[in-house]
């Protein structure tokens, strides 16, 4: 019996061995070790019991010999039942007949169905002394062999189980170091091609250590701040900044697309879906499949839409639109909105729940006002930008600069920028002063103080590269309309001070005559301008023309 009984062991142990190339897998990795000693051994049923990090609580980690369900149902406070007993004595516990035990609470309900008598042991993980864990079984050997025999074999199965564990402790410890490296690497590179953030104040370096921290993990994001802060481009930070890098980062505005159309967009249709539904379609979820989806004015959201995009955030799986054939994607989401979404839930106009799903990190942008140490290096720097796209040095005087500074930027970062692509093309001279630069940037907070889009709240980031919330562009420069139609007039730019709106009317003329050749298709009104189609979207808000365009494309028929 010794010799057949240490055959056992060896066997059991040998095989737990082959386990250990595997330690990236956790979960699977300690299954295979339950499994093992159920093949090799007399047992039914184990579990590997281990705190949650979030709830404190012993949670079942690993299991062998019970349903999903079961496990499921393996929760159990430090000082609850058997598992708790053993995990705060840190020694092991024997249970005669689980029929009669107290202690045993058979919360999983594995044994309900059995009505002879079972045996139940356990002992615990340590690390350096300390409980880590719990190792639960039925009996190891036959009745024949003592419990002794037992808990000894299954102290030396949890040993191995420690250093199984800190061994997956220490990669999971290694790949995070790489991924902190990876991102500080990849920090250094997008700042030295002017990438990056540009502010330096605290709050900016607040934000910045912010994205840091949340870019490499999976976790969804909340951009929160005013209009042109920048919340766009710290999106895109933060899907650059992640191993999703080499896949799709997909803008959606949920202010800039109708209702009706808003669950067909981000979620696709079948064939006949709707009217003008020719073909099927695959929406922005799944175009952004592995990559990261920005939901850009995230509290404009319809309430239609809002219980869908709660699914599809808790399962990641939705329908298109028409179907019954269910989707599942592997996306990071990432929203923004310039509205108070906790509040919008107090009051019933957000749902709670999805306000919560998407609060998992929020990151609040803070407006250019709150950061005034940043005014003078984010003009040092639109003026760089300005001399490389216009090819025109222009410098500001003293008063122009202490007007600047003193200036309250209601448009944020976005404002400023345009402004400085302003003042590179209507000026004269190289240097810009006081007299010049008062009534634009008058005109300019007029312009952003008192919106004329029908959206008194879709303020969220529109321009481009504008509203770079103390960043430098990433991708090509926002070049207003109506400052490149002004520029085809050579050296007879009009003066700002005698014609404020010249250039507005101008521009606004041909956005409409765009959108006429290009057949109210705003993608390729904005192609035919040499602009992009977010560009062109913000511009028919700021003009008015939502209306005109709904009702050209309905009329139509599109």
């Amino acid at each position: 019996m010794p010799c057949t009984l240490q055959s056992l062991k060896l066997k059991a142990l040998y095989a737990i061995s082959q386990v250990f190339d595997r330690a990236l897998d956790l979960e699977q990795s300690l299954e295979d070790v339950l499994r093992v000693l159920s093949e090799t051994l007399s047992m039914k049923r184990a579990t590997i019991t281990l705190p949650d990090r979030e709830t404190g609580q012993l949670v079942i980690a690993a299991s062998h010999g019970l349903t999903p369900e079961e496990r499921g149902r393996g929760v159990y406070r430090l000082d609850e039942g058997v598992t708790g007993a053993i995990f705060q004595t840190a020694r092991p516990y024997i249970v005669r007949d689980v029929r009669t035990d107290p202690l045993f609470l058979d919360r999983t309900g594995a044994r309900k169905v059995e009505k002879g008598k079972i045996s139940f042991l356990g002992v615990p993980i340590l690390k350096q002394g300390a409980p880590i864990g719990v190792l639960n079984v039925d009996r190891l050997f036959s009745d024949e062999v003592s419990t002794s025999e037992d808990v000894e074999f299954l102290g030396i199965v949890a040993t191995l189980v420690a250093q199984f564990l800190s061994l997956n402790e220490q990669v999971n410890e290694r790949v995070d170091t790489l991924r902190r490296e990876n991102v500080k690497l990849r920090t250094r590179v997008l700042d030295e091609r002017g990438d990056y953030i540009v502010g330096r104040s605290a709050a900016m370096l607040d934000v910045q250590r912010q994205i840091e921290r949340v870019a490499p993990t999976r976790a969804t994001v909340l951009l929160l701040g005013e209009s042109g802060v920048g919340k766009t481009l710290i999106a895109r930070l933060l899907h650059n900044l992640s191993d999703r890098m080499v896949h799709p980062f997909v803008k959606v505005n949920c202010a800039s697309i109708p209702e009706t159309l808003l669950e067909a967009e981000l979620f696709g249709h079948e064939k006949g879906a709707f009217t003008g539904a020719a073909t099927g379609r695959a929406g922005r979820f799944e175009e952004a499949h592995r990559g990261t989806i920005f939901l850009d004015e995230i509290g404009e959201l319809p309430p239609s839409v809002q219980a869908k995009l709660l699914r599809v955030i808790q399962d990641r799986e939705f329908e298109r639109l028409g179907s019954n054939l269910t989707h599942r994607v592997d996306v990071r989401i990432v929203a923004a909105t310039n509205r108070d979404l906790a509040q919008l839930s107090e009051q019933g106009r957000f749902r709670q729940d999805l306000y919560y799903r998407l609060c998992v990190f929020p990151i609040r942008v803070p407006p250019l006002r709150e950061r005034p140490d940043d005014v003078e290096r984010l003009l040092n720097h639109f003026l760089a930008k300005a001399a490389r796209d216009y090819r025109r040095v222009i410098t500001l005087a003293p008063d122009a600069l202490g007007l600047l500074r003193r200036h309250e930027w209601p448009g944020n970062v976005r404002e400023m920028e345009n402004l400085i692509e302003r003042l590179a093309i209507l000026s004269e001279s190289g240097q810009i002063d006081r007299r010049f630069l008062e009534p634009l940037l008058e005109h300019s907070a007029t312009e952003n103080a008192q919106p004329d889009w029908p959206y008194p709240a879709a303020t969220a980031d529109m321009g481009g590269t504008g509203g770079t919330g103390g960043m430098a562009g990433m991708g090509p420069p926002l070049h207003d309309t109506h400052t490149e139609h002004a520029g085809h007039g050579g050296g007879n730019a009009p003066h700002a001070e005698s014609h404020p709106t010249t250039l507005r009317d101008i521009e606004r003329n041909e956005i409409i005559a765009a959108l006429r050749r290009n057949g109210w298709v705003q993608h390729r009104a904005a192609a035919a301008l040499g602009i992009t189609p977010r560009q062109m979207g913000y511009r028919i808000r700021k003009m008015g023309l939502s209306g005109l365009v709904a009702g050209e494309r309905a009329r139509r028929g599109d």
